[in-house]
């Protein structure tokens, strides 16, 4: 077997390993999103059961749940002093 086909398999496998890389990081960015809006659909869907006592209700839609997934306790908390001060 010749040195060049050894070098040029090589080349090709640190390319295909450099691809797969570059092109796994927006996935992972994709599903911390996508799980962070689906806890917090989750999160506000509590809220909104314990505040039905109170009358109370904050919107349920994507900015809202991605407030309350990407940062749970103070994006809840901004919420609701979001809905209390506005009405």
């Amino acid at each position: 077997m010749d040195w060049t086909m050894v070098a040029l398999g090589a080349v090709g496998l640190l390319g295909l390993y450099l691809m797969g890389s570059a092109l796994i990081a927006p996935f992972r960015l994709l599903l911390r999103l996508a799980v962070a809006i689906v806890l917090g659909g989750v999160l506000l869907a509590v809220v909104n059961l314990a505040g039905a006592v109170f009358h109370f209700h904050i919107a349920i839609n994507p900015v809202t749940m991605l407030a309350a997934g990407a940062y749970p306790v103070p994006g809840l908390l901004l919420l609701t002093l979001l809905t209390i001060f506005a009405v």
